[in-house]
């Protein structure tokens, strides 16, 4: 065996002693403390740390629950060895032990449903699940990721209330800020609620609007009678936000689409604000798919349904008030 060839680096302060190709790294090192130390000693362990190791059965039980949770119609064995490319009998194994342990059923015999221990998991996961700490995470990042106005709102029972705002590196000029409520006529997140709303409740709120106030509300820079704003909420509720351009605040574009709940209730709607020229918010641009990715991404989060699900009939799942 050759002998250890030391090099010296007297600048750095590093000894290296240079082994044989048998050698485990190579090069031995000899640190004086510090900052250089410190990075050498991490990186080294980082390229020495091994893969990190999983159970490779436990992996398949959830993947076996997850296709069971996400089929149209409790699945059989056949159907679960087939998708999940697992023999019947391995298949089979599996679930006996998810059967002992409750987290699935067997049905009409051959076919399997999530059970008991299944749904206590899911419930406990939901009970930790905060909305609108999600909505914040996730304008926090917009704010940072498009340098535009943001804004977070939720229903107070006569308007949308801002509860988080966030400005642009260049601030617009408008007069909302943090707990503000705003209109449900005219705003774009206003809107958004006012066509999720019961039938009932829609038309009190639109009524006392009608009649209290000497302006119209607007869309695309034309006045909409009473008569027209019932086509102009379905349109909005069909596509799951609302547009304002420079309808309100001049030269200033404004978009706002809904985050939804379980039960397809709309917990925040998230508002993105800028100046025209520069804010273009129409259907398939980057702003506009940006607002989309984000609030599908906070609804996916609370297990909340999509935004093609709004609903305005009586019977709507909204609990809006």
């Amino acid at each position: 065996m050759s002998q250890p060839l030391k090099i010296e680096h007297p600048k750095l302060g590093i000894s290296m002693l240079k082994t044989d190709a048998n050698h485990h790294a190579g090069l031995c090192y000899d640190l004086p403390s510090g900052p250089i130390c410190n990075l050498i000693t991490a990186t080294s362990m980082a390229e020495e740390s091994p893969k990190r190791q999983g159970i490779g059965s436990l992996e398949i039980g959830l993947h076996i629950l997850d296709y069971i949770s996400n089929a149209a119609k409790p699945p059989t064995l056949k159907e679960l060895s087939g998708a999940l490319n697992l023999s019947p009998s391995r298949a089979h194994k599996y679930l006996v032990s998810l059967l002992r342990e409750d987290y699935i059923n067997q049905v009409n015999q051959t076919q399997y449903t999530l059970g008991n221990s299944s749904l206590t998991l899911g419930i406990s996961a939901l009970r930790r699940i905060n909305p609108i700490q999600l909505s914040y995470e996730a304008v926090d990042l917009l704010n940072e990721e498009t340098d535009k106005t943001v804004s977070v709102t939720v229903w107070n029972g006569s308007g949308p209330l801002v509860i988080k705002w966030l400005d642009s590196s260049q601030p617009i000029a408008v007069n909302v800020r943090l707990g503000a409520e705003l209109s449900a006529l005219n705003s774009a997140s206003g809107r958004i609620y006012l066509a999720s709303l019961p039938q009932k409740r829609r038309a009190e709120l639109i009524d006392d609007y009608y009649q209290q106030s000497r302006t119209l509300p607007k869309h695309n820079g034309k006045d909409i009678p009473r008569e027209k704003l019932g086509s102009n909420l379905e349109i909005i509720r069909e596509k799951g936000y609302c547009a304002f351009f420079s309808d309100y605040l001049p030269e200033i574009n404004v978009l706002s689409m809904p985050v939804f709940d379980l039960n397809g209730s709309i917990v925040t709607v998230i508002t993105l604000l800028g100046l025209e020229r520069d804010t273009d918010i129409n259907e398939g641009s980057e702003l506009f798919n940006q607002m989309r990715q984000c609030v599908d991404k906070v609804t996916r989060q609370i297990c909340g349904q999509p935004a093609s699900r709004m609903v305005s009939d009586g019977s709507s799942p909204n609990r809006l008030r």
